[in-house]
């Protein structure tokens, strides 16, 4: 049996996990690793990518960095979260705020440390991103619009980090980056609906606050036509292999979103589209290895 001061310790170990939500960067980690292999590097064999030094600190920086974000974001969106999220900010609140905040200072002074082993220039681009977070979280949340669209790009910034150090910025990997650009930003757009209650409560400025809910119901469909349309850009224009079925599902995901979008009425409802969205972008990112590389490679040949 446990003691009571062990259960305590694992509870706590748990709550700091749900708190920098340890999934979330897996899927990102994972992400990196897959783009590296099928799309920016598909000439190079599995195992050179897998152990590329550089890589690996690069992409830890960015997991190191992305934990401190959401520590530091669950730090000024506490109140809010209790409201929201009861159950899970119950759990969060294990660890104390003087804690996250040690461990959020902690981890990136860590990134810092490991991107220094690439260079100067990957020690500036985790440092700009460390304080865009920061920012973010202190400030641009809370604009509407504004903040949406920037919390959705610090979440591909990160993969720019993996596309500057392969030196390959091919127009394929900007059209993939918008296609899940504009995913992101829908989900933030629902996930603003979903937390409405506490961002009424705790006086966040964002579009179903302040237009209200139909208006916010239009961005939606706006942004989910628009990526509709880049899918079938993407489709069209690119051999993509066996992940263009990824990319049809999507669109059928896509509308039946919409649908359901404009008959919700409730918290459930938002909660439903959330998961629709979290599982096509998640079923993304395990479809990079379904793509066609021969047709990546000679589209990079032909660019460079």
């Amino acid at each position: 049996m446990l003691s009571r001061k062990r259960k305590l310790f694992y509870y706590k170990l748990f709550s700091l996990f749900s708190v920098v939500r340890g999934y979330n960067i897996l899927i990102i980690v994972i992400a990196q690793y897959l783009a590296a292999k099928f799309i920016l590097a598909p000439n190079k064999g599995f195992m050179e990518v897998a152990f590329d030094g550089h890589l690996f600190a690069l992409i830890f920086a960015s997991a190191v960095a992305i934990a401190a974000g959401y520590i530091i974001n669950n730090f000024y969106d506490a109140e809010k979260d209790l409201i929201n999220r009861p159950k899970k900010s119950m759990l969060d609140r294990l660890v104390s705020q003087r804690t996250k905040i040690m461990a959020y200072f902690t981890l990136n002074f860590i990134s810092a440390v490991i991107a220094s082993f690439v260079s100067l220039n990957a020690v500036i681009f985790f440092s700009a991103y460390i304080f865009g977070i920061w920012f973010y979280s202190h400030k641009m949340k809370k604009i509407p619009l504004l903040g949406n669209l920037t919390s959705a790009m610090l979440v591909i910034t990160p993969f720019f980090a993996v596309f500057i150090y392969y030196g390959n910025l091919s127009s394929v990997i900007f059209v993939h980056a918008t296609f899940l650009f504009l995913l992101i930003l829908i989900r933030e757009f629902i996930k603003d609906l979903e937390n409405i209650k506490g961002d009424l409560a705790q006086n966040y400025k964002t579009i179903p606050v302040i237009y209200g809910e139909k208006v916010s119901k239009g961005f939606i469909t706006l942004f989910a036509a628009i990526a509709i349309f880049v899918t079938i850009f993407l489709t069209s224009q690119y051999d993509l292999g066996y992940m263009r079925f990824y990319f049809y599902g999507s669109i059928l995901l896509l509308l039946i979103s919409i649908f359901i979008l404009h008959k919700a009425t409730s918290k459930s409802h938002y909660l439903i589209l959330h998961n629709i969205l979290k599982f096509a972008i998640v079923a993304g990112v395990f479809s990079i290895p379904l793509l066609n590389i021969e047709a990546i490679l000679n589209k990079i040949n032909t660019v460079l």
